[in-house]
């Protein structure tokens, strides 16, 4: 008998476990999962703790990985929302993109290299191995090192747009794959170069990171250029759904797009957007 009770225990907690799993705004709905974009996962992580601060119960789980992996993770369901820092692609109608914010990619160097602004030729000419000098361009007697980005990188992906390379023609001696990890590297590397988010740099240099900005074919590369659209290599910073965005992720992406989170963005050194 006591037996026969408990199993029925058992198979009724289960059942009701099971509704709850099924039935909209119950549990799982509490939750959501943002991958992708190691630019824009940095200022999401912010966004999220206010508004989970703002909407008890609610718990927001930021997952960096690159751009590449929120397109992957939000066409297969594995993310709510992903964050691609680029524009969208002709063969990616499929998905929904919401811009929260603007950024810049610019070159950086050790704050101690003489070099201050290089041409888009120079830089072709030194990621391709042309130039291995910095006294080519202006600088010490020094072998350069050419630090690139990982495959799967929107950074990576504006990069070679802009300067019409390809990655195979590209000779770096070091490969990395987020912004910090590409400022550390510089920091550490009196003769690197590499490039990633201007927003990035600037709040890095701000905390007296020894790296600068570099102007590039006599654009100075700076937030201020990014908002008023006259420094070259900028893009959106965006989140992406693979259906019209319902709930939870809507009230989300709402309140990212929103001036409740301007002061966060400007803080994190990029441009906000007006919300809708």
């Amino acid at each position: 008998m006591f037996s026969s009770k408990r199993s029925a225990f058992w198979i009724a907690i289960l059942v009701l476990i099971g509704f709850a799993c099924l039935v909209p705004g119950v549990a799982a709905a509490q939750k959501l999962v943002l991958t992708g974009s190691s630019t824009i996962a940095p200022l999401v992580g912010e966004f999220a703790r206010r508004f989970e601060s703002l909407n008890q119960g609610v718990r927001v789980d930021v997952q960096t990985g690159g751009s590449s992996r929120g397109m992957n993770d939000t066409r297969n369901k594995i993310a709510n929302i992903g964050m691609v820092s680029r524009a969208m692609k002709a063969n990616e109608s499929d998905l929904h993109a919401f811009t929260i914010a603007l950024d810049g990619v610019g070159i950086i160097l050790h704050i101690n290299n003489p070099v201050t602004s290089l041409s888009k030729q120079q830089v072709i000419d030194i990621y391709s191995g042309k130039i291995t000098n910095w006294q080519a361009v202006g600088g010490k007697n020094a072998r350069i090192t050419v630090v690139n980005k990982a495959e799967g990188r929107s950074t990576l992906e504006l990069f070679l747009a802009y300067f019409g390379m390809k990655n195979s023609a590209i000779k770096p001696h070091i490969i990395i794959g987020d912004n910090q990890q590409g400022i550390k590297t510089i920091a550490g590397n009196v003769n690197a170069i590499g490039y990633v988010s201007i927003g990035a740099a600037e709040h890095a240099a701000g905390y007296r990171v020894p790296i600068k900005l570099i102007a590039l074919d006599g654009h100075e590369a700076s937030v201020a250029n990014v908002r008023n659209g006259s420094f070259p290599l900028s893009r959106p910073l965006n989140l992406i759904t693979a259906s019209i965005p319902q709930g939870l992720t809507k009230d989300f992406i709402t309140f990212s797009r929103s001036q409740q989170v301007h002061d966060l963005i400007e803080a994190q050194y990029f441009v906000p957007v007006s919300d809708d």
